[in-house]
């Protein structure tokens, strides 16, 4: 009789965790589920209340760093003050919904700034790290539906969360040899204190109530699950691609 497979373990009992964007909503989410499952985790934010409460609120262990993470200075000055970390959420973003025709250089600069250009230096000092431990890792990158399909008045967020699909699965070209892994998470839209006000225009909401098939907006919890699978043993096969979670958005 063979022996019976087992399934890979989901808990990240001594593994090390940073989450950018940590104060509220997905990054919060992110935070908590990664200290849920027994890892240790530093949450950033540019806000010192937000993020000191938010650590407080996870409470096992979870630190907070004040970090603005466009400040590339800061993130390399960062990552060289603490242990190579063994898991990180690349989760800092922001969005300026409009008309690609009204779009000006400064809401250029600030969403490819944040949403691409620190994400890619934030992975860079990460994997550093994690190269010169000789410790393996995994990247989470948290894209959106917007790289996989295109939105009216998204034109720079699409831009943005497009190209971080690409650089993530050169990361993931890149680090295989180092046994560090690189992956992307792409939500629909989820209720958040930033978004919420969003879904009180009735318009609005019933326009991505129509392209949800599952008919309902996400949650931060419908992520926490695969924010694990990607953390954990249990995905040690997967690298350099996606994990969609959009009720049904992009399968039309």
């Amino acid at each position: 009789m063979s022996e019976l497979p087992q399934t890979p373990s989901f808990r990240l009992d001594s593994k090390r965790a940073v989450v950018t964007g940590a104060g509220s909503g997905i990054g919060l989410a992110a935070a908590a589920a990664l200290a849920q499952a027994g890892a240790s985790v530093t949450l950033v934010a540019r806000t010192a209340s937000e993020i000191e409460v938010a650590a407080a609120q996870i409470g096992q262990g979870a630190s907070a760093a004040v970090l603005d993470v466009t400040d590339l200075d800061a993130v390399a000055g960062f990552f060289a003050g603490h242990e190579a970390f063994d898991i990180l959420v690349n989760n800092a973003g922001t969005n300026r919904p409009m008309p690609m025709w009204e779009v000006s250089e400064a809401d250029y600069d600030a969403v490819l700034d944040l949403n691409l250009k620190s994400a890619f230096f934030v992975a860079q000092a990460c994997a550093r790290q994690m190269i010169a431990a000789g410790r393996p890792g995994s990247l989470i990158h948290m894209g959106s539906q917007m790289g996989h399909v295109g939105g009216p008045n998204r034109s720079l967020y699409c831009a943005s969360k497009w190209a971080l699909e690409g650089m993530n699965k050169a990361f993931a070209l890149d680090l295989a040899r180092h046994g560090i892994r690189s992956n992307t998470i792409a939500p629909t839209f989820i209720e958040t204190p930033l978004t919420r006000p969003m879904f009180e225009e009735a318009a609005f909401r019933d326009s991505v109530l129509a392209k949800i098939k599952l008919g309902r907006i996400g949650t931060v919890e419908d992520l926490m699950g695969s924010l694990l699978l990607l953390a954990s043993e249990a995905s040690s096969l997967m690298t350099g691609t996606s994990i969609i979670i959009d009720g049904g958005w992009t399968a039309e």
